[in-house]
């Protein structure tokens, strides 16, 4: 039974788990709140990648491609936010001194920013025309691709907030927090550049 999906499961796990926006999201909040207060932005992500590939599955992502300035738009809208996170995430120091990030984002925050991704919407093109024949319909293969998806992004997002809670045990001085914040933001802000390049 699983070794028809397994390239599927394969694929989702790769594309999920390598850097990108939502994983320097995940270590920065790993780092900066802890498991148990990130969890919000970690459900919001893997809902929101879930939802992404399933609705790129249905066909919306056809209604992207057809209406370019609707595409521009979340573009410019994402890259705005991603931006001020990353200036939130740089200017941000120790846990117990910042006073800047106070609290973690939160659910929708973590959706939000898989809406507006291109690079979940391309995986779940890219997934759809792949593995097409795994389902009788649009509808099935929406909520295959949704479901792979959604619980590799949850399993690869909790590795990254732990791998951030694991950076915060070594950090011991606030210029050290300060160096880590300023690369993660660093490497939040470089993740949009991806997102102009694509057509």
């Amino acid at each position: 039974m699983l070794e028809p999906i397994l390239p599927l499961i394969l694929f989702a796990i790769v594309a999920t788990t390598t850097p990108g926006i939502a994983t320097t999201l995940s270590t920065a909040s790993g780092a900066q709140f802890g498991f148990r207060r990130s969890v919000p932005l970690l459900v919001g992500s893997a809902a929101g990648l879930a939802t992404v590939t399933g609705a790129a599955a249905a066909g919306l992502a056809g209604l992207l491609l057809a209406v370019p300035s609707l595409q521009l738009a979340m573009k410019v809208v994402g890259s705005l936010y991603l931006l001020w996170l990353a200036i939130k995430i740089g200017r941000s120091g120790p846990p117990n001194l910042d006073v800047s990030m106070a609290r973690p984002n939160s659910f929708l925050g973590g959706a939000g920013i898989q809406w507006m991704n291109p690079k979940g919407w391309g995986m779940g093109l890219g997934a759809a025309a792949s593995f097409a024949a795994l389902a009788s319909g649009p509808v099935q293969l929406a909520l295959l691709l949704g479901a792979t998806f959604g619980l590799a992004a949850a399993a690869s997002l909790s590795l990254w907030c732990v791998a951030g809670m694991v950076l915060a045990r070594l950090l011991k001085t606030e210029w050290q927090w300060r160096a880590l914040n300023i690369v993660l933001a660093l490497v939040l802000a470089a993740s949009i550049i991806p997102m102009w390049r694509t057509a």
